[in-house]
């Protein structure tokens, strides 16, 4: 399958909500994706296909979406899962890290111990709009110990220019608005 028809596919899937979580944004809701096995299937194999040589010991999923992507990915990556959640969900010692939004600040945390010194990651998520978030998760991985490998998402959302907060990393996105 060409990658041009998986992202025809993808936008034929996702649908534009106007004003949430609040007036003026137009969120870009997924779960369309998430319902149709085969195209779940081919965007997970696309999110992972560029980082599949480069020996990616971790997968960073970010709260929430960011999860649905990031187990299978991590599978197919033969790769540990880590969650970066919102403050106060993981039960043991944390990193945190506070970042803004186009309509909100807020704050993402990591298991103190989730990595091992030198861990190669891919940070994994949904949708990338401004970075504030994708910019917070490398932030985290770096201070626990591990070095961003790559960012993958299904969305980038080129016209919030969010690939200006995350200067010299390698993003790679199945569909670019």
């Amino acid at each position: 399958m060409m990658a041009d028809d998986l992202s025809i596919r993808v936008r034929a899937a996702v649908r534009d909500v106007p004003d949430f979580p609040t007036p003026g944004i137009l969120f870009k809701d997924i779960m369309p994706v998430l319902s149709d096995p085969q195209l779940l299937r081919d965007v997970i194999d696309a999110m992972s296909a560029p980082y599949r040589a480069a020996r990616i010991t971790h997968v960073v999923g970010i709260e929430s979406r960011g999860f649905l992507f990031g187990v299978p990915v991590a599978l197919l990556l033969d790769a540990a899962f880590v969650a970066a959640r919102k403050v106060g969900k993981l039960p043991r010692a944390t990193v945190r890290e506070e970042y803004t939004l186009e309509y909100r600040s807020d704050a993402l945390e990591m298991h103190a111990d989730a990595l091992v010194p030198g861990a190669r990651v891919l940070v994994i998520d949904d949708v990338l709009a401004t970075g504030g978030t994708a910019a917070a998760a490398c932030r985290l991985v770096e201070r626990a110990g591990g070095e961003v490998a790559g960012l993958s998402v299904l969305l980038e959302l080129g016209f919030l220019r969010g690939r200006e907060l995350l200067p010299g990393r390698d993003v790679a996105s199945v569909v670019a608005y």
